[in-house]
Parts: C-alpha cells; structure tokens; sequence
C-alpha cells in the first residue's frame, strides 16, 4: 500500500487526509502523525500501517461519541458501551473517552448531578434517582453524593415531594375501592422511587 496523499484537512486545521493508494484512507490529528515516518509516493511498512489504523478507529469511536454527546449527556461507562454496541474496537473507545475526559466533556459527577437535578424536578425520588443512575455505570458513591446534592440546589423536600405526588395520584385513583387504591397508589410511589417509610405515612394519611 502507498501513501498517496497527506494534505491539511480544509474543515479542521489541525487535522490531516490521509490517502492510501489513491483514496482517502482517514482524516487525523496532525499531532498523533507527528513522529510517523510518512513519505507520500513511499510504501507503508506493515507496523506503520497498523498504527494508522489504531489511530483511523481511535478518530471513527471519538466522533461517534461526540455526537451522541451532542443528542444528550451520557455517563462514561453507558457511552462505552453504547460505542462498542455500535463494533468500535475497545482501545478505540477507551482512548476516545479518555480524549474526551481530558477535554471536560465526559464527567460522571456533573452529569449525575445534572441527571439527577432534571429528574427531581419532574418527581422522581432518591432511590430511583440512585438506582438510574447506577444503571449508567456511575459509582454508587458519586451517584449518592450527586443525588444529595441535586435535592439540595434545587430545593426539593423528598417528604414534601412524596405527600404532593401522592395527593394528586390517590384524586386520580378516588372512584377505586380503598383496598385497590391504597395498593395502586403505593406501588406508583415506590415506582417513583421513594422510600418505603415514607410512603406508609403519607399513603395512611391519605386514607385515614
């Protein structure tokens, strides 16, 4: 295989267009092309054209990770592997996150915080907020924290929050009979994600 081509890509200066026998192989980072022996007209030994490769994949996985950062936030662990669903090889993909990381745009803490705040807002209580966000991947401790955090900053009472939900679903649930309503209206709040001391007081209280 010859090197054909290794021009400035016009859309991103700091990249170059990689050609191999006359057709574009990839666009790369000038940086990472650096200290590659590469001689338009010359044949790519082997090694060398492996490392283009690693690097070709390491562009295609970071580029897939953008734009699903671009569609929403994503935990580290959910995008890994949501980018190795899509055949992205491994090293490409942790040497993708680990780019993105560095560049502050994949941070488990804001976006559990993040997560957490949007989901709060819309009634989700602590223990599903924590149970979501394990299921992203993040830690346990980090979800916790940012679950306390978020409740905090955005003023929300999970007792207070459990007793309104709770109200406006049991209205919802009046023409029931009481036994059927007092079972439907706890298992919407534990689905919710509140605790269950919590709930077998404000649900008694609402049926009292």
């Amino acid at each position: 295989m010859i090197l054909t081509g290794l021009a400035p890509d016009p859309r991103r200066p700091d990249y170059r267009l990689v050609d191999v026998d006359r057709g574009r192989f990839a666009s790369l980072r000038a940086a990472d092309l650096a200290d590659l022996d590469l001689r338009i007209g010359a044949e790519i030994p082997a090694g060398l054209l492996e490392r283009l490769q690693e690097l070709a994949d390491l562009e295609a996985a970071h580029r897939a990770a953008l734009r699903a950062l671009a569609r929403r936030a994503h935990a580290r662990f959910d995008l890994r592997r949501r980018l190795l669903q899509k055949q992205h090889p491994a090293a490409a993909v942790d040497g993708a996150l680990a780019r993105l990381s560095a560049a502050g745009l994949l941070d488990d803490t804001r976006f559990a915080v993040d997560y957490a705040a949007v989901k709060a807002r819309r009634g989700r209580g602590p223990a599903r907020l924590i149970a979501d966000l394990l299921a992203q991947g993040v830690d346990r401790r980090v979800a916790e924290e940012a679950v306390r955090a978020a409740l905090a900053s955005e003023g929300v009472d999970p007792a207070l929050a459990v007793r309104t939900l709770a109200a406006k679903r049991a209205r919802q649930l009046a023409g029931l009979p009481p036994a059927v309503r007092k079972r439907r209206l706890v298992a919407f709040l534990v689905r919710r994600g509140f605790n269950g001391g919590a709930i077998r007081e404000v649900v008694e209280s609402l049926n009292s």
